[in-house]
């Protein structure tokens, strides 16, 4: 038996070192939802975790990356983006997943509302070594 296929396209690779980065960002991702023909609520939904993930990465993690692509998995299209950082990583994830904790002024619903907003979401991250947090919407 086969096993699922799973291609991606060409990954669009920004830098975040400011906010006009996140709103490339943003945009970018944007971009690639229209695209692929998510609805307007997904892709909102894509774009505000966008926007979270994006703006955590430039005021947490001292910028980095972002990495977007269209993926085509098992018949079905989704959206990828990930978000790398070299800062200092997240010490408690399970701490940082809760709704209302805050490491900052922030309301405390970046990681948690995000990871509401979109069907696959996974952080890799520890104290000292940067952060990595994948997310993915599926058009429906």
């Amino acid at each position: 038996m086969s096993s699922p296929t799973s291609e991606s396209a060409a990954t669009l690779t920004l830098p975040i070192v400011n906010d006009g980065d996140v709103v490339r960002g943003r945009q970018a991702v944007r971009d690639l939802a229209v695209a692929a023909k998510l609805s307007l609520i997904d892709q909102t939904k894509l774009v505000t975790a966008t926007s979270e993930l994006a703006r955590n990465t430039l005021v947490y993690g001292g910028g980095g990356e972002l990495r977007a692509s269209t993926r085509h998995e098992s018949g079905r299209v989704g959206i990828e983006v990930e978000f790398i950082d070299d800062g200092p990583g997240i010490p408690d994830m399970d701490l940082a997943l809760t709704d209302g904790w805050t490491s900052g002024s922030g309301l405390g619903l970046g990681l948690s509302g995000a990871k509401r907003l979109v069907d696959d979401f996974e952080v890799d991250s520890s104290a000292g070594h940067g952060t990595r947090v994948r997310i993915v919407k599926w058009k429906r």
